[in-house]
């Protein structure tokens, strides 16, 4: 009796403790300044380790490490260049070297592949996934990784496990409450309420830090929201200044139950997975939403899959035929505290969530950019591109042309085929496009 008494003052304590720190101020939206605490002393512990680190490694291992930064140098002149210091009119053996050169290119470092794997990080932040190439350096260094493990897997994840189980079964039990409402302006408040209290308490739980710059171009209602894409909890980010309705495909088990208690106070878009296939009726779907300016602005992640916080790839061009206002978002994570990337093709949703908790916290800042709308003449394609420019602008991300569905399937045969194509107009045309 006397353990099982003890059990139970450990467990009102600690969710006492939860409640009075984090849970209210969440719900109001302020801070005790517990976090900003937290994050300085962070700051400074990794700055001292960093100092550390780069006295402890010899010159030359520094040395031999940025040598080999950047081993491929390419050349992205077009093909008629390229060629043109090798070939004569017709057709030439020696072809084959500029051919062999760009293949080698692309199996040593190519542009895809490496957007799919962690961003590198500059210097060591104590996490042992991040580091690749540690080597002891010091007694000092080692207590200081060892008090960071235990303070990471002993304090912190039981913290982020309990509010995350706090904010998902309030979301649940809130949604399904609000849902029984008769439609109108009470229900439409009371859901943003309880979207916008769960969603910071769950960003609670990763011990999140958010900049938000700009926010007089928030999304409006009636319009379309778009973001580069690193993350699922990219949507607890946004949606923590301000609420969305989703779009996406509907899900079983744990992800079944919010989906569906969601729906119920918020006019999200779920589709089947054979609805989904259906162009036409997703269209459809998306512009009756937007017809209504009461409703709550779309968020639509463009690129389809999660790219790894460095770039921004292809965006899809469904999002930018619906019509309506499109308001561009950029999304930009701090690596230095955590690596906010999900490798779906690596990890899956149980281990990246514990990679995610058992890291330093996630820092990120977030731009809200001034509307855009489709141009006279502009196509589909077009506009999706010119937003995709000006969001891989804000957020410093670099700019690529690559479909992100090249993680999991082979490139399409229209690309090699294109380039098949310019290099026979080169030789019917005697070396010119």
């Amino acid at each position: 009796m006397e353990g099982a008494e003890l059990a139970g003052k450990i467990l009102s304590t600690w969710l006492t403790l939860v409640l009075g720190l984090i849970l209210l101020p969440s719900a109001f939206g302020v801070s005790l300044g517990i976090s900003e605490i937290y994050m300085k002393i962070l700051v400074k512990t990794l700055e001292w380790a960093t100092i550390r680190i780069e006295k402890g490694v010899p010159k030359e291992s520094v040395l031999k490490n940025s040598a080999s930064v950047g081993i491929i140098q390419r050349d992205e002149s077009p093909m008629e260049k390229g060629l043109s210091g090798l070939r004569g009119r017709d057709f030439e053996l020696s072809d084959v070297f500029y051919f062999s050169k760009k293949g080698l290119e692309a199996i040593v470092e190519d542009e895809v592949t490496q957007r799919f794997s962690s961003e590198e990080l500059v210097s060591w932040n104590l996490l042992t996934r991040t580091n690749i190439n540690f080597q002891y350096i010091s007694l000092r260094l080692t207590m200081v990784w060892v008090l960071g493990v235990i303070v990471r897997y002993c304090v912190l994840l039981p913290l982020r496990v309990t509010l995350a189980f706090i904010g998902i079964s309030l979301l649940v039990i809130g949604t399904t409450l609000v849902g029984q409402l008769p439609d109108g302006s009470l229900k439409n408040w009371l859901s943003e309420l309880v979207h916008l209290t769960c969603c910071r308490i769950c960003v609670r739980a990763l011990s999140g830090t958010i900049h938000y710059h700009n926010k007089q171009y928030r999304p409006q209602k009636g319009g379309i929201c778009v973001a580069n894409h690193t993350s699922p909890i990219d949507v607890l980010i946004l949606t923590t200044d301000g609420c969305y309705a989703m779009v996406g495909q509907v899900h079983g088990g744990l992800m079944g139950i919010i989906q569906r208690a969601m729906v119920k106070a918020c006019p999200h878009v779920w589709f089947e997975r054979s609805e989904m296939k259906d162009r036409h009726l997703v269209t459809k779907r998306l512009k009756e939403h937007i017809a209504d300016k009461k409703k709550l602005p779309i968020l639509i992640f463009p690129e389809g899959t999660c790219i790894n916080n460095t770039s921004v790839m292809m965006f899809k061009k469904g999002s930018f035929e619906i019509g309506g206002t499109i308001h561009p978002v950029a999304i930009k994570y701090n690596p230095q505290f955590g690596d906010a990337f999900w490798n779906s093709s690596k990890y899956n949703m149980v281990s990246y969530l514990l990679r995610m908790m058992t890291s330093w916290a996630i820092v990120c800042d977030v731009w809200y950019m001034p509307p855009m709308t489709r141009e006279e003449g502009e196509d589909a394609v077009q506009f999706a591109n010119r937003v995709k420019s000006a969001i891989a602008v804000q957020g410093g991300l670099t700019e690529l042309p690559w479909d992100g569905g090249l993680k999991r399937a082979k490139v399409k045969d229209t690309f090699k085929e294109e380039q098949q194509k310019n290099y026979s107009k080169m030789i019917v045309g005697n070396g010119s496009l």
